[in-house]
């Protein structure tokens, strides 16, 4: 999955962990939690109803200061390969996680953000490409929690 579009905005990175893993760490809402969102914000997560239809709404508490309400709705689900959702809140975007077996212990884990112009994908672009680099930090963090408690 690479970028394709103007109106896209494409992160991934290889995490060392397996695919079954860095799945359950983005489907487990204890899990999410904990990694989801730039380095330093918490969440509070209302609804998570990972099928399609269902729903996703929390609130990412900043480090210093704002709480940012996110609602979105699944669109699709492939365990261990794909989850679509789109968003409700604002920024309007549509959101594509994949998961990639490279080998039996390493990953890829990719984030496709697409928005309906090429102006609201530029706006943002430049925040949210180093703030998807802090959100696989966590993920690899939280992923150490994970192994440790299998």
């Amino acid at each position: 999955m690479t970028p394709t579009s103007p109106t896209e905005i494409y992160s991934s990175r290889i995490i060392e962990a397996p695919v079954a893993k860095v799945y359950e760490a983005f489907a487990n809402p204890v899990h999410l939690q904990q990694w989801w969102g730039p380095e330093g914000f918490t969440n509070t997560f209302h609804t998570f109803d990972l099928k399609p239809g269902g729903h996703w709404k929390l609130t990412m508490h900043g480090p210093e200061v704002g709480h940012y309400e996110n609602d979105s709705v699944f669109q699709s689900i492939e365990p261990q390969k794909r989850v679509a959702w789109k968003r409700l809140s604002q920024p309007l975007f549509d959101m594509e996680v994949c998961f990639e077996s490279i080998s039996e212990e390493r990953t890829r884990i990719s984030f496709r953000m697409t928005f309906a112009t090429e102006k609201e994908c530029e706006k943002l672009k430049k925040f949210v490409l180093p703030k998807n680099e802090e959100n696989f930090d966590r993920l690899e963090r939280e992923l150490i929690n994970i192994v440790l408690k299998s």
